[in-house]
């Protein structure tokens, strides 16, 4: 047993186990297993190579937060379903469970990362982000979006709809690569709106990405946020709104609400 292996030391063992299951302990646990060569995993990735439609309505509940109806009738859904890859909740198609969406989600960014300017120019400014090995989110937030703007700026509101949370999403990746991981929050994602969460070495950070659409649903965006900070135990997060009206003012600012303090950018 581990607790002889350890000399009958009850208080090294009960140490060990608060460790393993502290919040950097549970990231550390995933992060191990993401990593991992599995037949399981292994043979997800070969059957959405064979099966591009079902690999399409992933990646579109992914990355736009696209809602789809469940029905067994279509092709893709009966395929994901049969593998196991796919859900139905509450009517809709759903990703099965937290641990695959964030293998599927990995695989999209890395295949897409080989073409990927957005990856390259993070990966070699990635160093200016971690201090004292912490991660620096404001900077992040703050980099992103003058690159994005003197990069993508001008593109229009499809064009933002489709790629812009992938963008940040590639952005992200080589920052916190081996280090830390991100998620998508299943509970807030649509196709208005996505909530990152990041963890790293045990801090954790709320990143809402949202299309703009106007003034009163940003502000009710950054109620649904602060409201989201309440359940993670959190007092700051951030927000990056893609805006495709020509008189945005882009940049960034910080909100104080409600005792909760939110970065935004807008891009």
């Amino acid at each position: 047993m581990f607790w002889k292996e350890k000399g009958n030391n009850k208080e090294d063992w009960n140490e060990t186990a608060d460790k393993a299951w502290s919040k950097e302990g549970i990231s550390n646990a995933v992060k191990a297993l993401l990593k991992e060569s599995t037949p399981l995993f292994d043979s997800m990735v070969k059957q959405l190579d064979l099966f591009p439609d079902l690999r399409d309505v992933i990646e579109k509940i992914l990355y736009r937060g696209a809602k789809m109806p469940f029905n067994l009738d279509i092709k893709s859904v009966s395929i994901g379903t049969m593998f196991g890859f796919l859900k139905d909740k509450n009517g809709q198609i759903a990703i099965s469970n937290r641990i695959f969406e964030m293998r599927m989600l990995y695989m999209f960014i890395a295949k897409e990362s080989v073409h990927s300017e957005v990856f390259q120019y993070a990966e070699c400014s990635k160093n200016q982000f971690i201090k004292k090995e912490r991660l620096d989110m404001d900077l992040v937030i703050q980099k992103f979006e003058e690159y994005f703007n003197d990069i993508y700026g001008n593109n229009d509101e499809k064009f933002v709809e489709d790629y812009g949370r992938k963008f940040f999403l590639l952005y992200l990746k080589p920052i916190i690569n081996g280090t830390g991981n991100y998620y998508l929050e299943a509970q807030t994602r649509d196709m208005k709106r996505t909530d990152v969460v990041v963890d790293y070495k045990g801090e954790q950070f709320v990143v809402e990405l949202k299309i703009w659409h106007g003034n009163e649903y940003n502000e009710r965006g950054e109620r649904q946020l602060r409201d989201y900070l309440d359940y993670f135990h959190l007092e700051k997060g951030y927000m990056l709104s893609f805006n495709f009206n020509k008189k945005k003012e882009t940049g960034l600012r910080v909100i104080a609400l409600d005792g909760k303090t939110l970065v935004e950018a807008v891009v």
